[in-house]
C-alpha cells in the first residue's frame, strides 16, 4: 500500500514538473480558447479558457494543457503530404484518442473553412485530408479525452505572409477591394481596322467642266457645311445662266401682255380668245424660268446676273478634307473628284468573322474597340454583319459604329474588336489587375493581419476589367488591387523564410 501511494504521488510530481518545463521552454504564447464551435455530438463542454495554456509538446507540436489533461497538434509532412496529427495526454502520460473523439475545422484567410476527419496511422491519429499550401491558417480541435473532459486545442500557421505596416501600405499606394458577386460579360475578339463612315464621306466633284479660278481649302482642314472650297470658271455654266436670264425676260414680257389682255377682255374691248392666248404664254414662260432654275440647282449654282461663268464649290456637310486633287489654273472634267470630305466624328471599326463565330455575334450587341497604339478604348454596337462570305477569305465582314468626337480613332488604325456575346454575373469576381502569375500559378494578394498573403486561385471567365475566381477565394475577402507589384517583389523574400 505504501509503495502504491508513493507511486501515485511520484506520478503527480513528475507531471507537474513536465508541465512547468513546457511553460519555460514553449515557444507559443498563451492563448484564450475561442468558443466558435457547436459540438452537439459531445455531451461535455470544452474546458474554461482561463485554465488553458499552450506550449511545445513532446512531439514538437503545440500542446494545449487544461489541468491534468493535454492535447498536442502538429502539422506533419511525413510521407510528403502535410497532415494534422493529434495526441492526447492525461497526467503527463499519452492516452489513446479515437477518430470519433476529435472534431476539428481549418479556417483560412481566403474565407475557406474545412472540416477535418481522422484515422489511425501507426498508432498516431492523423487527418484524412492533406493540408494544402499556403500554410497560413488556424485549426481548432475539440478533443474528447474523458467522459467529463473536452479540451479545445488550436494550431496557427502564418507562413508566407508579406509583413507590411499600415504606414508602409499607404506609402506604397496599395489599394484593396472586396471580392464578391460581379457582372462579367462574355466576349469574343476579332481583328479589325478603323475606316471612314461611308454614310458621312463625300467625294466632291465640280459637276461642270471648267478651269480652276481659286482654291480656298487645304488638305486636313476642318470645314463647315456650305463653306466655300473653290471657284471654277465654266462656259457651260455661263450658257445655263444665260438661258435662265432669257427665260426670266420672256416671263416678264408675257406677264405684261397677260395683264393688258385681261384688262381689255374685262372692258369688252378684245375677245376672250386673245386673253386665253396671253395666259397660256405666261404659263409657258414661268415653266421655262423654273426649268432654267432647276438646271442651275442641279450643278450647285445659283441664278445670278453677273459673273455668269463662275461656279462656287461648297462643302456638303461638316467634316475634314481628307483628300485634295485640285490646283489653281487646272482644267477639270465635270466628274473629277477634287475633294474628299469625311465627318470623322463618327467612324466604322470593320472586322471579319469566321463562320464558326457567326452564331455568337448579332447586330445590336455591345462591343469594345481597343488598339495597341494607345490605352484608350471606345464602346459601340455592332451595326452591320455581311450576309455573304468573301470568296478569298471565307469570312463575313462586320462593323461597329463609333462616336469619335476627339478624332482619336483615325481611319487605317488596326484595332481589336471585343464583342459582348453574353452578360452574366459570377459568384466571385476580382479586378483583372489584381491577378498575377507566379511560377505558372495564378495568385491574388489577400489582406491578412499584419500584411498580405499570396493566395493561389483558379480563374474562370474574364473580361477587360473583371476575372471570375472559381476556386481559392470566397466572397467578402479583401485583396490588393492597385500597386501590387510591391507585394510581388517582396514575395521572394517571404518564400525564403518559408519553413515547415
Amino acid at each position: 500500500m505504501l509503495n502504491n501511494g508513493y507511486s501515485s504521488i511520484a506520478k503527480h510530481v513528475k507531471y507537474a514538473v513536465a508541465i512547468f518545463v513546457l511553460f519555460l521552454t514553449g515557444s507559443g504564447p498563451l492563448y484564450a480558447a475561442q468558443d466558435e464551435h457547436d459540438h452537439e455530438e459531445h455531451e461535455s463542454t470544452p474546458a474554461s479558457p482561463t485554465k488553458m495554456a499552450e506550449a511545445a509538446g513532446p512531439n514538437g507540436g503545440t500542446l494545449t494543457s487544461v489541468e491534468t489533461f493535454g492535447v498536442e497538434l502538429l502539422l506533419s509532412e511525413e510521407g510528403g503530404e502535410p497532415r494534422l496529427k493529434v495526441w492526447g495526454y492525461a497526467e503527463g502520460q499519452p492516452i489513446a484518442v479515437e477518430p470519433g473523439e476529435v472534431v476539428a475545422k481549418l479556417t483560412r484567410p481566403n474565407g475557406e473553412v474545412e472540416s477535418l476527419t481522422f484515422r489511425k496511422e501507426g498508432g498516431d491519429l492523423v487527418s484524412v485530408q492533406s493540408i494544402a499550401e499556403p500554410h497560413f491558417f488556424k485549426i481548432e480541435a475539440d478533443v474528447h479525452l474523458s467522459d467529463q473532459q473536452v479540451v479545445r486545442a488550436s494550431l496557427e500557421k502564418e507562413e508566407g505572409r508579406i509583413s507590411l505596416s499600415p504606414e508602409q501600405v499607404k506609402t506604397a499606394g496599395i489599394k484593396v477591394a472586396v471580392a464578391g458577386p460581379a457582372p462579367l460579360p462574355t466576349s469574343a475578339q476579332f481583328p479589325g481596322e478603323v475606316k471612314f463612315n461611308a454614310d458621312r464621306t463625300a467625294h466632291v466633284v465640280p459637276r461642270m467642266a471648267g478651269v480652276v479660278e481659286s482654291v480656298s481649302a487645304d488638305l486636313g482642314q476642318q470645314v463647315k457645311k456650305g463653306q466655300l472650297l473653290a471657284v471654277i470658271s465654266s462656259a457651260s455654266l455661263s450658257d445655263l445662266r444665260s438661258e435662265w436670264l432669257a427665260a426670266t425676260k420672256r416671263r416678264e414680257l408675257a406677264a405684261q401682255t397677260h395683264a393688258r389682255e385681261r384688262r381689255l377682255w374685262r372692258e369688252k374691248v378684245s375677245a376672250e380668245q386673245d386673253y386665253q392666248i396671253a395666259r397660256a404664254a405666261l404659263n409657258e414662260a414661268e415653266i421655262a424660268v423654273e426649268n432654267a432654275t432647276q438646271k442651275l440647282s442641279a450643278v450647285g449654282a445659283l441664278p445670278q446676273t453677273k459673273d455668269l461663268a463662275l461656279l462656287e464649290v461648297r462643302a456638303p456637310f461638316d467634316g475634314m478634307i481628307v483628300e485634295k486633287h485640285i490646283a489653281l489654273g487646272e482644267a477639270l472634267a465635270d466628274n473629277a473628284s477634287i475633294f474628299t470630305i469625311s465627318d470623322l466624328s463618327n467612324v466604322w471599326a470593320e472586322f471579319v468573322i469566321a463562320p464558326k463565330d457567326l452564331a455568337s455575334v448579332r447586330i445590336g450587341e455591345d462591343a469594345i474597340v481597343s488598339s495597341t497604339a494607345f490605352e484608350a478604348t471606345a464602346q459601340g454596337k455592332v451595326s452591320y454583319i455581311g450576309s455573304l462570305l468573301g470568296q478569298q477569305t471565307r469570312t463575313a465582314t462586320a462593323r461597329v459604329t463609333l462616336n469619335n468626337p476627339a478624332a482619336a480613332w483615325r481611319p487605317g488604325l488596326f484595332v481589336t474588336v471585343q464583342v459582348i456575346t453574353d452578360d452574366s454575373e459570377v459568384a466571385v469576381g476580382v479586378d483583372a489587375d489584381a491577378v498575377h502569375t507566379v511560377d505558372g500559378q495564378s495568385i491574388v494578394f489577400i489582406e491578412v493581419p499584419g500584411g498580405f498573403l499570396a493566395q493561389p486561385i483558379t480563374v474562370g471567365k474574364s473580361s477587360n476589367s473583371m476575372v471570375e475566381i472559381t476556386r481559392g477565394l470566397e466572397p467578402g475577402v479583401r485583396y490588393a488591387v492597385e500597386n501590387a507589384f510591391t507585394l510581388k517583389s517582396e514575395l521572394g523574400k517571404a518564400s525564403a523564410d518559408h519553413a515547415h
